[in-house]
């Protein structure tokens, strides 16, 4: 099994996880001809794609979902509150001119299953409808995705403490974040229980579920304007020197990364 990031930020997240002929994209934040480039500079073209899967209705996540799935023929995956949110108001406007028809499943289902893969949904504390991380199976290894959580819970801590990969949102430090520009009201909700989870509360959550198989992390989803990469990592590594960590970026792709 194998994982790439196309981007990831608050201006356009995407990711690629692939396992024998299987290839399942996990949300998709670009306009359409971008997150087709992105997938060419992966040697992937979207009718290769198995499924979008999308964790919540925030346009950095769901942007081209809509227009790629419709493009392709492509089957997107989401809870139902998710889709709800995805269909209503402003969302739809935005993003969503042709609906796909949708496979619906609940946040708390424990697993799923596309082609290769195996799925196993995390409810996260976001501020979303029915938002859900994922643990990815396939070939014997476990890849834990966890971004866009304001809170470490012990479910999320229980799914992750196996996983021989994890991509982890680092967002913010909380000093960055209060000294930034974000007006006050934004300030708490990204800081929040239901935000997004700073440096120390990733290295917490690393500190916690880190044991002898996990091999590699990339930090994700960093704040361009309440964060820096040295920050991050200095968190994580602090806890945890023996590990791989790499960082995801906004504006290029992380490449092929094996589990």
């Amino acid at each position: 099994m194998r994982f790439a990031v196309l981007g990831s930020g608050s201006r356009g997240n995407a990711t690629l996880i692939e396992c024998d002929g299987t290839r399942v994209l996990l949300d998709c934040g670009f306009p359409l001809r971008e997150a087709e480039q992105r997938l060419a500079e992966l040697d992937a073209h979207p009718r290769d794609l198995s499924a979008i899967v999308v964790t919540h209705e925030h346009g950095d996540h769901i942007a081209g979902v809509a227009r790629l799935a419709h493009r392709h023929g492509l089957t997107v995956w989401a809870t139902p509150g998710t889709w709800r949110a995805m269909c209503n108001g402003s969302a739809r406007r935005a993003y969503w001119p042709e609906l796909p028809r949708p496979r619906l499943f609940p946040s708390h289902i424990p697993r799923l299953c596309i082609g290769a893969l195996t799925l196993r949904p995390i409810p996260v504390p976001h501020d979303a409808r029915e938002p859900c991380q994922f643990v990815f199976e396939g070939d014997g290894r476990r890849l834990g995705v966890l971004t866009d959580a304001g809170t470490v819970t012990p479910r999320i801590c229980d799914a992750l403490r196996d996983c021989d990969a994890l991509m982890l949102e680092t967002n913010h430090d909380p000093e960055l974040l209060r000294r930034g520009p974000y007006p006050p009201s934004v300030q708490r909700r990204v800081g929040g229980a239901f935000g997004h989870l700073s440096n120390a509360q990733a290295a917490e959550l690393l500190h916690r579920v880190h044991h002898a198989g996990l091999r590699r992390v990339l930090l994700s989803h960093i704040s361009r304007q309440n964060n820096r990469p040295d920050l991050a990592l200095s968190a994580v590594r602090s806890v945890c020197s023996d590990l791989d960590v790499g960082m995801a970026h906004q504006d290029r792709g992380s490449g092929w990364l094996l589990v």
